[in-house]
This record gives C-alpha cells, structure tokens and sequence, in this order.
C-alpha cells in the first residue's frame, strides 16, 4: 500500500475506551515533533494488531535499552461518538489501520556520507523495530525506509487534536430505519435528510397511509 501524502474520524452512556485501545490524543508537544537528527516513519503492522505491536515496541525499547534511539510510537486515532440501540459511546477509530508511526533517529545505512557509528546506530535502531512482533516492515522506496515530510505530521498530529468527537452514525440518507423513542416508536422510515450540526435526521414514516416526513433526534432511530 502506497504511503499517502496527505493524511486525510447521554439516556446517554458514555463508554470509555477498554483498556489497551488507544486514546484519540497521545501527542507530543509541538516542539518535540521534530528534535534535531530525527524523523518520524510508518510501519505496516498486521491488520488489527496495531495497539499490540505499540505495546510490544514500547517493551522491545526498555528491553533492548533503545530510548536513545526510538523516542515515540503512535498508532494514529480520533474519537468518535458511535451511537448504536440509542446509546451514544465514544470510541477510537484508527486514521490508517494497519499503521503505526515511529520517531526515531534518522536512518543512515544507505548514507555513503555518514559516519561507521551513524551506520551502527542506524541498524540498531531499525532492527528494534523492524524485528518487533507484528511488524511486516517500513513504508519506503525499495528496501530503505522513507521517513514523512515535517507537513505529513504536523497533518497527522491535527486530526489527533480534534476539539469535539465527530459523530458516527449507522445509517444515511435513503436506508430504512426504525424509530426507537418518542410518539413514532416502532415506525418504520426511510432516511431523507441528516442535519449534523444539530444532531437531527429527517424520517419519512408512513401515518395513515400517507408518506410523512417527522424530524428526530439521532439518538430516537437506529438502523434495520
């Protein structure tokens, strides 16, 4: 999979993210995103396996005592309030499944000016990583890994900063609904219009006979 070069998601119970999911801002100060002699890479992990492959990378760099040389491991989130049986639950949704991001020391094997040292540290460094359970390998050009451009991040990093959840819903304009609360419960509708901004959905149900439009809160319909 080609590396993108933009990075583009209470009778109310809020469930909090299980443990092990990340959360949606585990981001670094602005002025630690990039220290000099530094740069931030993608891994590809197995699908589904990218908290597990942080975890066990976070335990590989104590063990193999690499703090020097990998300083951050990220898998790329944003919360989302998913409403579902008209229960609203924030919960992380990965930006680039099957991606985790790594700042470390910028790689030099391949650097025919750097130092025999810079080259020794590099391939420590790499191999820390590479060789990390549930890691399938850098993104890059051919066999050298290709760390992102500073705009890349910074892009990243914005999306993890987001203000509010954004809502996600099971259902859009022309799907079949049924109605959960209220005066039309048990109706059956069909989707017509979604106003985000205010939480609302436009149903049409039938009421004796007669195609009806009636305007309900998100959490009033959910999805046949």
């Amino acid at each position: 999979m080609a590396r993108k070069k933009k990075a583009p998601e209470q009778a109310v119970e809020e469930k909090k993210p299980k443990n092990g999911d990340t959360p949606a801002v585990e981001v670094a100060n602005e002025e630690n995103l990039f220290p000099d002699g530094s740069s931030w890479y993608v891994v590809h992990t197995y699908s589904g396996y990218e908290d597990k492959v942080r975890t066990n990378l976070e335990q590989r760099i104590k063990s193999m005592d690499a703090q020097e040389l990998v300083f951050k491991v990220i898998v790329p989130s944003v919360e989302e309030i998913e409403i579902r049986d008209g229960v609203k639950r924030t919960v992380p949704r990965k930006i680039f499944p099957g991606y985790v991001l790594v700042q470390m020391i910028t790689l030099k094997q391949e650097d025919t000016a750097a130092s025999e040292q810079d080259k020794a540290l590099s391939s420590k460094a790499w191999m820390v990583v590479r060789n990390s359970p549930g890691v399938t390998g850098f993104v890059g050009s051919g066999t050298a890994p290709t760390p992102l451009e500073k705009s890349e991040v910074q892009s990243i990093m914005k999306q993890m900063k987001a203000d509010e959840p954004r809502v996600k819903l099971g259902f859009q304009p022309g799907q079949s609904v049924r109605v959960i609360d209220g005066p039309f419960t048990d109706f059956v509708g069909t989707v017509e219009e979604i106003n985000m901004e205010k939480g609302r959905v436009k149903v049409a149900v039938s009421i004796l006979g007669r195609e009806t439009p009636v305007e309900l809160d998100f959490l009033q319909v959910d999805r046949l």
